[in-house]
Order: C-alpha cells, then sequence, then structure tokens
C-alpha cells in the first residue's frame, strides 16, 4: 500500500512538474508575442484576419480583458480559491499560463486604427529609440532574476515539488535596481512600449492601456506587499521610487528630502 501512495505521489509530482514547465513556455511565448508585435516583427491582429467595424471599442475591451484577468489571479483571495481545485504548487504556473495565453490573444486579436502619432526618419534617432526598446526588455529580464526569476515564473515551486522538499519562504532582497525602485519589472515593461520611432494609433492605444494597467496593478500590488511583509516594506518605500530612483526621500514624518 506504501509503495503504492509513493508512485501515485510520483506520479502526480512528476505531472505538476511537467505542467509547470509547459507552462512556463507560453507564458514565455506571450511576452515574445508582445515583444515581436511592438518591435514591428509580426503585425499587431495576427491571429485573424477579420478587421471590426469598431476597432478602438475591440482594442479597449481586449486590453481591460487581459487587465483584469491578471489582477484578479494576483490577488491572494483568488489563489486561496484556485488551489481548492489544483495543487498549491501549480498555482504561480497557472497565472503563467494564463499570462501566456491571454498575450498572444491580446495582440494577436488587436484591431488596425487607422493614424500615425509621430514618425523618426532621421537613422541616428531611429537606432537610439530602437537601443532604448532593448533596453527595456533586457532591463525587465534582469529584473526577474535579481529577484527570482524561477520562483516568479512558478519553476521553483513546481521543482520542489517534484523532488518533496519543503518550500522555504523567499526572502525580501532590495539588491540590483531593486535597491533604488520597488518595481523594475514594471519600469522595463514601460520602455518597451513607449520605446518606437513609429507610434501609430494603434500602438499607442496598447501602450496606453498597459500603462494605465501596470499604475492600477501596483496600487493594488503596494497595498499586498505592506500587508504581507509589514514595517520593513513601509521603510523601503520611502527609500525607493515606484517605478524608478526616488528624486525626493520621504522621511517618516512625511516631509522630503533631497537626495
Amino acid at each position: 500500500m506504501d509503495a503504492q501512495n509513493n508512485g501515485a505521489s510520483l506520479i502526480g509530482r512528476t505531472l505538476v512538474l511537467i505542467y509547470g514547465m509547459f507552462s512556463y513556455l507560453i507564458g514565455v511565448a506571450g511576452l515574445a508575442a508582445i515583444i515581436a508585435v511592438l518591435a514591428h516583427l509580426m503585425p499587431f491582429g495576427f491571429l485573424t484576419s477579420v478587421q471590426s467595424d469598431y476597432p478602438v471599442l475591440v482594442n479597449l475591451l481586449l486590453v481591460a480583458g487581459w487587465g483584469f484577468i491578471h489582477s484578479i489571479m494576483a490577488r491572494d483571495r483568488f489563489k486561496g480559491l484556485i488551489t481548492r481545485i489544483i495543487p498549491e504548487p501549480a498555482e504561480r504556473a497557472t497565472y503563467v499560463l494564463v499570462a501566456g495565453i491571454s498575450s498572444v490573444c491580446l495582440v494577436g486579436l488587436w484591431q488596425t486604427v487607422p493614424g500615425v502619432i509621430w514618425s523618426v526618419t532621421d537613422p541616428a534617432a531611429t537606432t537610439a529609440i530602437q537601443l532604448i526598446f532593448g533596453f527595456g526588455w533586457i532591463y525587465l529580464l534582469a529584473a526577474t532574476f535579481a529577484i527570482n526569476h524561477f520562483d516568479l515564473f512558478g519553476l521553483r515551486q513546481v521543482y520542489l515539488n517534484f523532488l518533496n522538499k519543503p518550500r522555504p519562504p523567499l526572502r525580501f532582497v532590495k539588491r540590483a535596481m531593486y535597491s533604488f525602485s520597488r518595481h523594475p519589472i514594471q519600469t522595463g515593461v514601460l520602455i518597451g512600449i513607449w520605446a518606437t520611432p513609429l507610434m501609430t494609433v494603434t500602438h499607442f492605444m496598447l501602450s496606453a492601456g498597459f500603462t494605465i494597467y501596470v499604475f492600477i496593478g501596483l496600487w493594488f500590488e503596494e497595498r499586498d506587499l505592506v500587508r504581507n511583509i509589514g514595517a520593513p516594506y513601509e521603510a523601503y518605500r520611502l527609500e525607493t521610487g515606484l517605478v524608478g530612483p526616488r528624486v525626493f526621500r520621504r522621511s517618516r514624518n512625511g516631509s522630503q528630502q533631497s537626495h
């Protein structure tokens, strides 16, 4: 009986590991699709040949749905509910999987809206903007490794579960870009979505939607971090900026001091 239980447990842990690895690949594919579309390596709306008569409305619904899914799944209450259905180690992998699928659908169903907001034609300026674009996404990737890339994407959870080992909580760290900015991943996103030599109205709608989502999402995330970490995070907020370096350091009594 014990051998059978151990075998079943091993099979379950193996399936969770495979699921986590698959989810990771889909999550990476979703991010790659967004980057490829914004870099003009793939067209907006590559999943459909149908152009709506109301492209602005469709795009607003797409980005609102994408943002709603990401925000809801990141909340502790939702995590508690979903782990009643799936194994707890697969919770983060599920978020990554849904994020990847929804990201591919977002840019793959995005509708073209006529118009150009700016167009940079100078070769040197174009190259500089493209370098800034690349820097933004590299900065995002580096920020994931500055904390724990594999935990962020759900691989650490499923791997330790496969080994049947306990998963110690991650320590609150303030290294690399996190020493001056609390959310450098979002910093990379903001750089990447706006640094383009050709800003069409189609592109602008996506960038604006992402920007609104970033700051709404950060409001909820900051609230959760203060609740979960407490005083150390409150002190961290006084020392650092939200998505960039803090120009003025806020003292505990509320006054501001320049660096």
